[in-house]
């Protein structure tokens, strides 16, 4: 099914997850005059969340991350495809790649730990499909992924284990609090990707419901601490200061509007890496 927004095209797939055995809504935005254009191949920002990008009246909190505009408003951000990659109802348990282990309720320790197959699925299902559907430019170099809250630990996640296929990260508001120790052993065991860019963001005020319920540790402070935490798991990986963007944003909460409002500056720094 395809959409048009003036100048800007969406196209609606439904892709198997071997896991579950049922398909998935992967949505493309593409990027304006790409029916026109027809020798010019764009980079790839692949975002989890599908559901919270694009249209308020379906995102999770009732205000989306206004992809479509944001494009539209900032025309000086590079040409891109986006692809919106919707979440499951076990979407704590898809973005964790480890079960839940800094958490207060033993029960909740159960969650979690089903990453690596969702890792597979976008990696070996959506990015094939979109590199042969689309003109894309499939080098690591103009590939970038974008998630939030638990979305930012299986970007992170996704960022290490496919380093040589992933060029850029926007990590907003991590929630890695929830895996600290497993990922703090899995990123270092091995060496990192001194070309990757990436963006994080946090907020002073973070913290939702949920949150509230699997920790009793200042739930706004672990935000912090996560972010600051994987900056500089970073720089200790080697990445350079330049390829490393760290935004800790005063009174900033959780929400879809706070990562719209800087997604723009995320792209910007994003695609200094791409030709």
């Amino acid at each position: 099914m395809n959409k048009h927004y003036f100048y800007l095209e969406m196209e609606e797939h439904y892709l198997e997850v071997p896991y579950l055995g049922e398909k998935r809504r992967v949505r493309v935005l593409l990027p304006k005059n790409y029916r026109k254009d027809t020798n010019r191949r764009y980079p790839v920002v692949y975002m989890h969340d599908g559901q919270n990008i694009f249209y308020s009246k379906e995102a999770f909190t009732g205000y989306s991350w206004k992809v479509i505009p944001t494009i539209k408003h900032n025309p000086d951000i590079p040409r891109m495809i986006v692809v919106g990659i919707d979440n499951h109802i076990s979407r704590m348990n898809e973005y964790a790649p480890w079960r839940f282990s800094n958490i207060h309720h033993e029960a909740d320790q159960n969650m979690g730990g089903k990453g690596q197959e969702y890792s597979e699925f976008v990696m070996d299902i959506v990015k094939p499909f979109i590199d042969k559907t689309y003109r894309t430019k499939a080098d690591k170099k103009h590939t970038a992924m974008v998630g939030s809250s638990l979305g930012g630990n299986i970007t992170q996640f996704m960022g290490v284990l496919y380093q040589d296929q992933i060029g850029g990260l926007g990590v907003f508001s991590s929630a890695n609090w929830l895996n600290r120790s497993e990922f703090d052993r899995f990123v270092k065991r091995q060496p990192l990707d001194k070309e990757q860019r990436v963006y994080i963001q946090v907020g002073t005020d973070e913290g939702d419901d949920t949150d509230s319920t699997l920790t009793k540790s200042n739930i706004k402070q672990l935000y912090i601490d996560e972010s600051l935490l994987y900056y500089r798991q970073l720089l200790e990986g080697g990445l350079p200061l330049d390829h490393i963007k760290l935004n800790v944003v005063v009174g900033a909460i959780h929400h879809e509007r706070v990562w719209g409002t800087y997604l723009p500056e995320c792209l910007r720094f994003l695609s200094e890496g791409w030709d």
